[in-house]
């Protein structure tokens, strides 16, 4: 795939090389051209009430960002407002509501999308799944991202400069059974942004998109029916998952990239897991918690 970045976490060590390359000078006169992007002041964040979502609106309110945080769940966000403080701006809406949600944004100039919103409404083979199932996952995953971004862009397109970014899903590119529409709407999701990528050549914004692989949330847990703890013991305790905090890490680098520096397209996956695919090894025992 061209233009992607695989980040896997922890990081492997590399080995010495023989005959080191000479040290390169960096530069520190930045021109206002290349100046860092996080002088972004407003960013609104999708699905924050739990999950990545929320382990993004912390670290953009870490870096002094105001973040519009919409998620259906509106006690979620109250108590997420209560730890974040004031910059916490709770949106509580369905991300299908387009024009709830445009009417709530009014002229808000947002300089940072996320459309991290997502969800599965089943994991069964699609000859299992009623068409309702079907299409709800096709709107949270596809349709809705399409229609915040047809929101925000002309006001970015117009101010020069923005960034969006959309978090799809390994299984956009590699086979996990029981996913057809979910897989489906993320490689929808991810062929729009290559689109829309080239639409905005020399417009000043931005447009990223997230892979992760495998994350340790609620998100398929909620989607699996059955034993929610023997799930979790065989999805996360035996196999070591990536940290809500390790996307939003991920995102924040990229936003602070000098603007004349883009990242399309970025894979994040645990170090246990193939980039792109879902193959782990089991541990002998339960994986430590790293900082």
């Amino acid at each position: 795939m061209p233009n992607t970045a695989h980040f896997r976490f922890p990081a492997e060590p590399r080995a010495a090389h023989r005959n080191p390359p000479p040290a390169v000078a960096l530069s520190t006169n930045r021109t206002t051209k290349e100046a860092c992007s996080m002088d972004y002041s407003v960013a609104l964040v999708t699905g924050a009430s739990r999950g990545i979502g929320a382990a993004i609106a912390a670290a953009l309110i870490a870096e002094g960002l105001v973040v519009h945080a919409l998620a259906r769940d509106a006690a979620a966000l109250a108590a997420l407002a209560d730890v974040l403080g004031p910059n916490l701006k709770p949106l509580p809406a369905d991300v299908r509501d387009i024009s709830g949600i445009a009417a709530a944004l009014g002229d808000i100039a947002l300089d940072v999308l996320v459309n991290n919103a997502g969800g599965v409404a089943s994991v069964r083979p699609l000859q299992s799944q009623t068409p309702d199932e079907t299409a709800e996952t096709i709107a949270l995953n596809l349709t809705a991202p399409l229609h915040l971004m047809q929101i925000v862009l002309p006001g970015m397109v117009r101010r020069g400069r923005g960034h969006i970014f959309n978090l799809t899903s390994t299984v956009a590119s590699a086979v996990f059974p029981g996913t057809t529409a979910y897989a489906a709407a993320k490689a929808g999701l991810s062929q729009a942004g290559r689109v829309i990528r080239h639409d905005l050549a020399g417009s000043g914004v931005r447009l990223t998109e997230i892979a992760p692989g495998r994350v340790e949330t609620e998100f398929y847990l909620r989607a699996f029916d059955g034993n929610r703890e023997g799930l979790r013991e065989s999805m996360y305790t035996h196999q070591r998952a990536l940290r809500p905090e390790d996307i939003a890490r991920v995102l924040v680098a990229a936003l602070k990239l000098p603007d004349h520096v883009d990242i399309a397209e970025m894979i994040v996956s645990p170090s246990e897991q193939a980039p792109g695919g879902h193959t782990f090894p089991m541990l002998a025992e339960t994986p430590s918690k790293t900082p």
